[in-house]
């Protein structure tokens, strides 16, 4: 795993995202490799450099992650909670 903190934007500029949203971006790269890209318009882009076995392990603690948050916005929203 690497974090590139100044991404040049010309570095993927032939590849073509396997995902992405407004301001990310994953991308596949030789050798089983993945690179994420922040690609803000008003900030230096960053990427993360991601092994195979690296997209499954961050994948599953962000799963959890989006759990953890879930729980907690239900848990603003309860009618128990909103009074």
């Amino acid at each position: 795993m690497d974090f590139l903190e100044r991404f040049d934007p010309a570095t993927v500029r032939d590849l073509v995202p396997i995902a992405e949203s407004d301001q990310f971006a994953l991308y596949s790269m030789k050798d089983a490799t993945y690179l994420l890209v922040q690609r803000h318009g008003g900030t230096p882009w960053m990427a993360l450099r991601l092994s195979g076995d690296g997209v499954f392990r961050v994948g599953s603690l962000l799963v959890d992650a989006m759990r953890h948050l879930y729980r907690e916005v239900a848990s603003d929203l309860s009618p128990i909670n909103r009074r």
